[in-house]
């Protein structure tokens, strides 16, 4: 996707971030053995931060997704085998140092942060009804793992009537392989742009003079 492409209105544009938890991306995390090579090597973690800060300044709302599981995991459905995983690892528990966010993308006050129990962040959680007093016809998505609940949430907000965009740059898998069929897949449904695109069409937005048409 070119610049050009890419027309953003601050106003009705959200930023979710998904699962950028200690037992996820990081390398003393759970999920280790998965994930937290790929982001390693791609700097998605320095790609979202950089994404979150243009965010903010253009008034963006930032909203943040976790996986978080009482002990025992009375609410995680056993029908996969991510939620064997999971339970397995001991993994994501609620209050655990695993299940918090990253210091380096850590939430401010203000910021929505919703927990859910499955590979999306919509079903029982109240982000569409965030989104939807916010006024957000566009939703951008980061995260880990971009072949799962990165996807699952985005499809997600496509059938619930949001133009939604994955940001390829600031996002991983366990393979790159996937992480890519995911991308080609998804420009079906919905978009996927660069961390400097995203920037690049927020700029043209703050450089229209004032009263000017979008």
């Amino acid at each position: 996707m070119t610049t050009n492409e890419l027309q953003l209105d601050p106003a009705r544009t959200a930023l979710v971030n998904v699962h950028w938890q200690q037992d996820i991306v990081t390398a003393q995390g759970a999920f280790a053995p998965f994930f937290a090579e790929a982001v390693q090597r791609h700097g998605v973690i320095d790609r979202t931060r950089i994404l979150v800060e243009a965010a903010r300044e253009s008034g963006v709302p930032v909203i943040w997704a976790r996986a978080a599981f009482r002990p025992g995991y009375p609410e995680l459905v056993m029908n996969t085998g991510l939620s064997h995983a999971i339970k397995d690892l001991n993994a994501l528990v609620e209050g655990s140092s695993g299940a918090q966010i990253i210091e380096e993308l850590a939430p401010l006050d203000s910021e929505p942060v919703v927990s859910h129990p499955g590979t999306s962040a919509f079903p029982v959680t109240p982000l569409d009804s965030i989104l939807r007093r916010l006024g957000i016809e566009t939703v951008l998505f980061t995260g880990v793992a971009t072949n799962i609940t990165v996807e699952g949430t985005a499809r997600d907000a496509v059938n619930l009537g949001y133009r939604a965009v994955i940001v390829s740059d600031a996002c991983a898998a366990a393979t790159d392989a996937a992480h890519e069929a995911t991308l080609e897949t998804f420009s079906l449904l919905g978009q996927t742009a660069t961390v400097d695109e995203i920037r690049a069409a927020l700029e043209a937005v703050a450089a229209q003079p004032v009263g000017s048409a979008s």
